[in-house]
């Protein structure tokens, strides 16, 4: 006998069953009816060619904008609303699908642009080398591997924070958002902030176009550099990234030179540094004895004329002495207290007086004054 229920029995009863039986369900189909209620709500179907599936959300788990028409992949839990009937509570939702991966980045790009979320003039500059950076990847990753290897062999002694996170795949998002947020909260002198993966097909680096990420990655308060092992397609997390890397071993020589080759690099410039100095004393020394030649010789031409005038002075004074003009017949005479007599004025007969000549002294007595 088919059991009776009342209308909110069954309710209760079947969504009961269903949370046992597939307590949460993956869905693949093309997206149709997409609306926003109130700038909060979503609601939209997924379809095929035989049938549709109503899906309910909020605006905070979209990947970025959505259109109809693409192929999405949406994990969520059925359930049967008192009211609303049946529907899916979308809990995670992936463009799938090369062409609706495309779409999706190229809408959400466009919205981004707008805000300026990729301008040149928001990108600060990567310390280099810093000192401590923190590693958002997968550490079971080649890319881990590798980038770990790279960055160790080129340098030593930097600091390394991991945090391990999915890269792919529906979980990657909210992982990668919140590392961001963990190494931004801690701190602790992180100079940048690493996000790498390796290769991979556009469904495999989807991660790396979804809003959440993007946004966090350029509102990172620590610098940030995204590499990702691909040169084709530039991922959206790359554009907001302050500096982006080809792959994870690029990104290691970005951040940090390579130890043996500054050590070459440092001994040669030591080497032309100390032949500049020794240039620079061999140009000083010869200054030096130039200027001390040109001070000696300034100097002996200083002491030949201090000679010569020296010697002029001698002969004026030589040819100024008074025995010199006495040894030509000339006489000094002088009275009896001394004096020197220079005019006939200064005598009177019978005066007497002296007559100093170069070799002696005549005494004399004045017969006769005349003019």
């Amino acid at each position: 006998m088919n059991p009776t229920f009342s209308v909110s029995d069954f309710v209760a009863v079947f969504n009961q069953t269903i949370a046992y039986a597939y307590p949460t369900v993956t869905i693949t189909g093309e997206l149709a009816n997409f609306r926003v209620s109130k700038g909060k709500w979503v609601y939209f179907d997924l379809k095929d060619d035989q049938a549709s599936v109503r899906f309910f959300g909020t605006v905070y788990m979209l990947p970025g904008p959505l259109e109809d028409g693409m192929m999405l992949q949406i994990e969520g839990i059925p359930r049967l609303h008192q009211t609303f009937g049946f529907s899916i509570t979308a809990q995670t939702i992936t463009p799938v699908g090369e062409g609706s991966i495309k779409k999706a980045a190229a809408l959400l790009e466009a919205k981004l642009i707008k805000e300026g979320l990729f301008a040149e003039e928001r990108k600060r500059p990567i310390p280099y080398p810093p000192s401590r950076i923190g590693l958002i990847a997968s550490g079971e990753s080649a890319a881990y591997v590798d980038f770990m290897k790279i960055i160790t062999s080129r340098w030593g002694g930097l600091e390394i924070i991991h945090v391990d996170s999915q890269v792919q795949g529906s979980a990657a998002p909210a992982q990668i958002v919140q590392a961001l947020d963990l190494l931004n909260a801690r701190g602790e002198g992180i100079e940048a902030i690493i996000i790498t993966r390796g290769g991979g097909s556009a469904d495999d680096l989807q991660a790396f176009n979804v809003e959440s990420v993007v946004r966090a990655i350029a509102a990172s308060r620590i610098p940030t550099l995204v590499a990702i092992g691909h040169e084709i397609d530039v991922s959206l997390a790359e554009r907001a990234a302050d500096k982006r890397a080809s792959t994870p071993s690029n990104a290691a020589e970005l951040l940090v030179p390579d130890r043996e080759a500054m050590i070459a690099q440092n001994k040669t410039r030591l080497k032309g540094c100390l032949q500049t100095i020794n240039y620079t004393l061999q140009a000083l020394s010869k200054d030096i004895e130039l200027q001390i030649s040109q001070g000696l010789s300034s100097a002996l031409d200083v002491i030949d004329q201090e000679k010569n005038r020296l010697q002029q002075e001698i002969l004026r004074l030589r040819g100024n002495d008074p025995r010199i003009i006495l040894r030509k017949g000339y006489a000094r005479i002088q009275d009896a207290n001394k004096r020197t007599i220079n005019s006939i004025e200064m005598v009177a007969p019978q005066d007497r007086i002296a007559l100093r000549l170069s070799d002696g002294t005549i005494e004399a007595v004045v017969e006769k004054v005349k003019k």
